[in-house]
């Protein structure tokens, strides 16, 4: 909330919003203190008039790849309410004919993730934030990797590295053919989680307890953890069988689901969303696998007490 002085006959705004700050004179020390919070008494109830910083409602989105943003002067701390790393995409099916089988492709891994963590950071410091993209399905056949998706991490120019999430690993498909044996279906991983220190407790300028945040996609305060790896693919025994591929891992704690098992003939793995594992593909006929679900990185700035 902005507060006003009179400063050579005209009134002036001193805003939280453009980093100012008030002070008073200590007359033990003779040092300036700065304000924190500033109340007046109005009709017998105080009312607050100035907070140094106002945490703000809304949160920004840092977007695809990598990004810098200045932490505003007043701020001490950034609410990251999500963040995550690239999922994986799916393997695609394998058909074999006379192979005697046919083979579904192994799902794609989730990215690691954070959900409502608050961190120190410096005011006026330089941050980068690094979103991963999703990792690319496959169309199928034979000795096949399905693409990993990146890392999602944030730093900082003075406070340094301040967390990282790895990206999904994509499964494979090895080996199989026409004249057998069949293809062997090789397990994909979930990316690994760097927390880095955050707060476990706190209150900010403007009276919000940080242990009520819980806005993020676990629901939970301070939680982050390793992505999972997605389902990995099966063989049929028979010439033109049918199986479907394996579902993509699940992303923040199994809270966003991963893309959707391909099957047979027509439909391709599912494409998964914000971290989650692309599906993998069906056979007979072979599917493609789904693409990950790219990483994204959400936060706001605060002050603590």
């Amino acid at each position: 909330m902005p507060i006003y002085v009179k400063s050579g006959g005209t009134w002036r705004e001193i805003s939280s919003n453009a980093g100012s700050q008030l002070y008073v004179r200590d007359g033990t020390s003779f040092t300036n203190k700065t304000i924190i919070n500033a109340f007046i008494k109005d009709g017998g109830s105080w009312r607050t008039v100035f907070t140094l910083f106002d945490t703000p409602a809304s949160f920004t989105d840092a977007g695809a790849g990598t990004t810098t943003f200045s932490v505003p002067a007043n701020a001490n701390a950034i609410h990251i309410r999500q963040a995550v790393g690239g999922g994986a995409g799916g393997v695609g099916g394998a058909q074999y004919d006379k192979a005697g089988g046919e083979s579904g492709g192994t799902g794609g891994g989730s990215g690691a993730y954070i959900s409502d963590r608050v961190y120190t950071v410096s005011g006026g410091e330089t941050l980068t934030a690094v979103v991963g993209a999703a990792g690319n399905g496959t169309s199928g056949g034979y000795n096949t990797t399905a693409g990993s998706g990146g890392l999602t991490s944030l730093s900082g120019s003075s406070t340094g590295s301040i967390f990282s999430l790895g990206g999904g690993v994509g499964g494979s498909g090895t080996g199989g053919g026409v004249q057998g044996p069949l293809r062997s279906n090789n397990p994909s991983s979930g990316g690994t989680a760097t927390l880095g220190t955050s707060l476990s407790t706190g209150t900010t300028v403007d009276g919000l307890n940080i242990t009520s945040f819980n806005t993020g996609p676990d629901s939970t305060f301070n939680a982050g953890g390793n992505g999972v790896a997605g389902v990995t693919g099966s063989n049929c025994g028979g010439d033109n069988c049918h199986v479907n591929g394996g579902a993509g891992g699940d992303s923040y704690d199994g809270n966003v689901a991963g893309g959707t098992p391909g099957q047979p003939d027509s439909t391709p793995g599912g494409v998964g969303n914000t971290g989650a594992g692309g599906g993998g593909g069906g056979a007979e006929n072979q599917t493609a696998g789904g693409n990950g679900g790219p990483g994204e990185l959400v936060y706001r700035f605060m002050r603590i007490v």
